[in-house]
Parts: C-alpha cells; structure tokens; sequence
C-alpha cells in the first residue's frame, strides 16, 4: 500500500499523539518489552557496525532498544521527543556510551553523511512523512543503513479475540491517526534506499494482569480517549484478565535498508 499525502487533520493528530507518551514515560518503563540481544547483534552485522561506529537511534523512549544498542560499543546518540522519556532512558542505560538528546528527528543539527546506521524502534512512523526517508538518507553515509523496527504482543485466545473486541467498541473515539503502509512498501517506496531486509524475532513471555493493563494504556490510541472511556476500558480489560498472568508472543520484525 502506497502511503497517501498526509491531510491537516492527520499531520494535527499524529503530531498531537506522539507527544502523548512522555506522560506515561514510567510506566512505559516499567510494562513496555525490550528488545532481544539477537536483534540487534543481526542489524550490526547486516550494517557492518562496530565499535566506535556513529549510530542514531530515533526515538529511543525509555531506551529499551538503547540497552541492546550499547554493548556493540558503536558510537551511539539517542533521541526523543520526550524529556521525560529521557530522563528513564538514562537510569535505564547509566554510564557512557551513549549520547541522549531531548530533540525531534526533524530538528537534528548533525550534518550530511554524520551515521552508519540509523535505527528506530516503534518510533518511526510518528516522523513528518515527508521529512522521515529524506533526513535519513541526508544523515546517513554513503552506503548506510536505516533500520526500522519495533515490538507488538500477541495474547492467546480466547484473551487476544476479547482484547481486539474492546478496541473495536471504542473504535469511533479518537484513535489511531492513519493505517501507515508496511515498512518494507514504505521504505521501497521512498526511492532512497536499495531494497530492504526483513528479519523477525520472537519470543515468549507471560505478563501479569497490570502488566497487561499498563501495556494497553501506553499505546497512543488509549492516551488519546477522554478519562471516562479509559476507565471503561481499564474496567472491562481487568474483569476479563481476572487478575490472571497470560502468555503471549512477542514479535519484533526488523526491516533494513541501505542509503542509495
């Protein structure tokens, strides 16, 4: 699916959600997964990246994916839109190795050519549409990469149809702002980069009930309803959890491309 131009209504809403989440940055924190070593250690490789290779992570959050980051010794800078969300990011990820920086990706000041890779973990999407690809490409090297991934839970049934159910009633509340294209359609369609990988990572993993309840209330659509619609979700989603732990599966697609 070709990505259509963005109207004023959506650019309004998108800009408006993705400043949401640094409100909820501890608890972000404390229920959002990271990301496995694995991921990380497969888009060094597939990039060529190093110690003291210059990386730009966009959208680092909480620095879930940034704790992955660290241990390949590259040169790494952090970015968020969210001092709050920085701020965790840095007790999440102490010491040095990384440069964190509470600034948009459209307003970096780093210079043509300043990355080997670019990375970004549930984050890109939120990016002007017609400044995503083109910074990227402009920061990037000759010959660097974009990578662009993120992390999405699959609960068991009956849980998961259930789950999708209270969504699905709240749908006419202020939701998701557009249903984007895949990463790879989106990337290939940038014109800028050659043709993409794609790679994916699964896990397994059981989540308590608030565990459960906090995931769902970071997601920018819940962050957009009014109070008493996020109550009656929160209400209805813990009478069916019923205080139970579940297990889920974790998918983490990483989609790479290289700078034309």
């Amino acid at each position: 699916m070709t990505q259509q131009p963005e109207g004023d209504a959506e650019r309004a809403k998108r800009r408006y959600q993705r400043g949401l989440f640094d409100s909820v940055a501890r608890l972000y924190e404390a229920t959002r997964p990271g990301y496995p070593a694995e991921l990380a250690e497969f888009v060094a490789a597939t990039a060529g990246i190093g110690p003291g290779s210059p990386v730009l992570e966009v959208g680092c959050g909480t620095g879930q994916l940034t704790e992955a980051l660290v241990p390949l010794g590259c040169a790494l800078t952090a970015i968020d839109l969210g001092a709050s969300m920085i701020e965790v990011a840095r007790e999440r990820v102490p010491g040095g190795g990384v440069t964190f920086q509470a600034v948009a990706f459209e307003d970096i000041g780093a210079g043509p050519g300043s990355f080997d890779l670019i990375i970004s973990a549930a984050a890109f999407h939120w990016i002007d549409p017609e400044v995503r690809f083109r910074q990227a490409a402009r920061l990037l090297r000759p010959g660097g990469w974009l990578a662009v991934t993120g992390c999405s839970e699959h609960y068991e049934e009956p849980l998961g149809s259930a789950l999708d159910e209270l969504w699905l009633a709240r749908a006419a509340d202020d939701g998701a702002w557009a249903t984007r294209p895949a990463d790879v359609t989106a990337i290939s369609d940038s014109g800028l980069f050659e043709a993409p990988v794609r790679r994916m990572f699964t896990r397994r993993a059981t989540y308590s009930a608030e565990d459960v309840i906090g995931v769902e209330n970071t997601r920018a659509t819940s962050l957009s309803w009014r109070q008493g619609v996020r109550d009656g979700f929160n209400a209805e989603l813990r009478q069916l959890l019923g205080g139970r732990a579940v297990p889920l599966t974790l998918e983490a697609p990483v989609t790479m491309a290289r700078a034309r």
